[in-house]
């Protein structure tokens, strides 16, 4: 196979070449407890929070840049929608009044990265902490329980499969038609490959940069109200760390950290990587400290395995 031929093969099934040979190695780890049906049902549910925080991260990576606030959004959505439901605020207006607000956290990081010109990662950085701070401030710190049974039920299993992950695999279908057959999604990818080419051909960089944030923090939101439906309550630590997670799916999936490359498919076979990896470290009795470990080395070695292959094709 010439380097270019394993290139082409690598960006096209580089990801599902990763999670299938992760998975042969923890089947055979694991026979008894890996490889069977329940398991498989439990790591979609699990990976799907990592999935849907991935697909918000992945707008963000797509121009270049990052949002390292996605698992402070996701755990604020989530904590004012418990609020709103401990106040008795129907289930349904809960949720997209929720939704509504983790659009503002994305306007509010969009608005801030083009009015002060500040790379993303220091913006976000920030914008992390103050998230983060308002929801310890309005949970008093402590969890919001009591939550109604049927804002739980939606972190149930409908014939035998998980909601969440129906909901995720809509997700995917929706983002997939819209990065494939949109205008901004094009003009996304241009601003990404390159901002100031894409500025000359008359795209409006800040609007652009503006939309990829709120999409990244819409996107976190709903990972917020799954991830708090889960728990059955709003934690005010949850998601803490998560953008580790969200990062590192989209590397594995081949969003390139240089801009203007990546898809959403390979993003969702990412963050089902991530949580079989989370999955099968669990099974195995690892110790979530060695599991970050395992995380860090992935980030790094997916970038460095994007740049050698892209290197060696040069060559």
């Amino acid at each position: 196979m010439t380097k270019a031929k394993f290139k082409s093969f690598w960006d096209k099934f580089g990801t599902l070449t990763i999670l299938i040979f992760l998975m042969a190695c923890l089947s055979i780890a694991s026979p008894k407890y890996f490889l069977t049906l329940d398991n498989f049902k439990q790591i979609g549910l699990q990976s799907t929070v990592y999935i849907l925080l991935a697909f918000g991260e992945f707008f963000a990576i797509l121009l270049a840049g990052i949002d390292l606030s996605v698992g402070s959004v996701a755990a604020l959505t989530g904590t004012f929608i418990a609020l709103m439901l401990k106040a008795e605020v129907p289930v349904v207006a809960a949720i997209l009044l929720g939704l509504l607000i983790s659009i503002v956290f994305g306007i509010v990081n969009g608005a801030l990265i083009n009015a002060l010109d500040l790379h993303p990662f220091v913006v976000t950085l920030g914008t992390n902490t103050i998230f983060r701070g308002i929801t310890l401030v309005i949970s008093k710190g402590s969890p919001i329980y009591g939550l109604p049974a049927s804002f739980k039920n939606l972190s149930s299993y409908v014939a035998g499969f998980p909601i969440p992950l129906i909901f995720a695999l809509v997700m995917t279908v929706i983002l997939v038609w819209f990065t494939n057959n949109t205008v901004a999604a094009r003009n996304l990818y241009a601003l990404g490959g390159n901002k100031q080419s894409a500025w000359y051909s008359g795209i409006n960089t800040q609007r652009y940069t503006l939309f990829a944030h709120i999409l990244a923090s819409f996107l976190a939101g709903i990972a917020g109200v799954i991830m708090t439906s889960r728990v059955g309550a709003a934690e005010p630590t949850a998601g803490d760390g998560y953008e580790t997670f969200a990062i590192a799916a989209c590397i594995i999936g081949g969003t390139s950290f240089f801009g203007g490359k990546g898809k959403i498919f390979g993003v969702l076979l990412g963050g089902l990587t991530i949580g079989t990896i989370t999955n099968g470290l669990n099974i195995l009795n690892v110790s979530s400290y060695y599991q970050k470990i395992v995380m860090g080395a992935l980030i790094i070695g997916s970038v460095a395995l994007e740049k050698l292959v892209s290197n060696s094709v040069k060559n």
